[in-house]
């Protein structure tokens, strides 16, 4: 007969591994676009851009999500709800702030004449806005899993010995904002 603390264990373990087969799903997804990049990029109508000053202060946005995330773990596993409390709410702010500005890139780029369709439109910027727009759907789940994560804090399910919700939280969310950082970081460098 298994104890109730083995059952617990089982199951976080459980939880943890359906997060990362997850992850590594997304991961081929990321791959497969940005080695489709890679190959259109020999295309003769393809055209080189300038990274959006957005993403840049987006791609800063979303690093300091991470640091706010992570200091909410360690906060809760040190039962401080008022200090885990405020830098939830810092990560929810900065995710949305992430947004705001993901979208002030997509209008840098219709300022340049750089449109993912119709005719003034190039494989270039249809690829970019095929990266940058399912990345933008990854992260709709990470604010949904911020928004669970915040009304369960308030409603006590989180304490120093139940942590395993904010753990599966913040490692999606890590690893959300790496995946933005290699995707930012490779459609800049790669050129």
């Amino acid at each position: 007969m298994m104890t109730i603390e083995e059952y617990k264990e089982r199951s976080d373990r459980s939880k943890k591994m359906l997060l990362w087969f997850s992850m590594i799903s997304f991961v081929m997804v990321f791959a497969g676009l940005t080695s489709a990049y890679v190959v259109s990029k020999s295309r003769a109508d393809w055209n080189d851009f300038d990274m959006p000053s957005a993403f840049i202060i987006s791609t800063i946005v979303m690093l300091l999500s991470s640091v706010t995330f992570y200091l909410a773990k360690k906060a809760i596993k040190e039962d401080k709800h008022s200090l885990t409390t405020g830098y939830l709410l810092a990560t929810l702010f900065l995710a949305l702030a992430f947004v705001y500005f993901q979208f002030e890139g997509f209008g840098q780029l219709i300022d340049l004449g750089l449109y993912w369709t119709g005719p003034t439109s190039t494989i270039t910027t249809s690829f970019l806005y095929v990266v940058v727009v399912t990345h933008l759907l990854h992260l709709l789940g990470g604010l949904i899993c911020i928004l669970v994560i915040i009304y369960n804090h308030f409603k006590q399910k989180y304490n120093s010995s139940q942590t395993i919700g904010i753990e599966l939280g913040a490692t999606f969310w890590h690893f959300l904002d790496f995946l933005w950082l290699y995707l930012f970081l490779f459609l800049y460098f790669f050129k």
